[in-house]
């Protein structure tokens, strides 16, 4: 048996996210872009602010994020932030977590 990770690089470009913000998850929310491991209280904060943005992105799978805590991490929580992306790739901080 063997298993073939496609990744979801295709998703990211139909919605136009770019591929340096990419992790393992995307979404589409209520028009906005939602990439990787974003807590839901930043995409809370998100849909009720509305900024003129493409979307939220969390690079990567850091520990500690949601998803990727729990026992077998063992507690370890690194810090992370989530971006606010731009509709032309830009980016800033949306939230930090530490």
């Amino acid at each position: 048996m063997s298993a073939v990770d496609q990744g979801n690089g295709a998703a990211r470009a139909r919605l136009g996210m770019p591929q340096k913000f990419g992790s393992c998850h995307t979404a589409l929310i209520q028009g906005y872009v939602i990439e990787g491991h974003v807590p839901a209280t930043d995409i809370q904060r998100l849909l009720k602010e509305k900024p003129q943005a493409l979307g939220l992105a969390v690079p990567g799978m850091p520990i500690g994020s949601p998803g990727m805590d729990g026992p077998v991490y063992g507690g370890r929580r690194d810090a992370y932030q989530v971006l606010l992306v731009g509709k032309d790739g830009s980016a800033q901080v949306f939230s930090s977590h530490p």
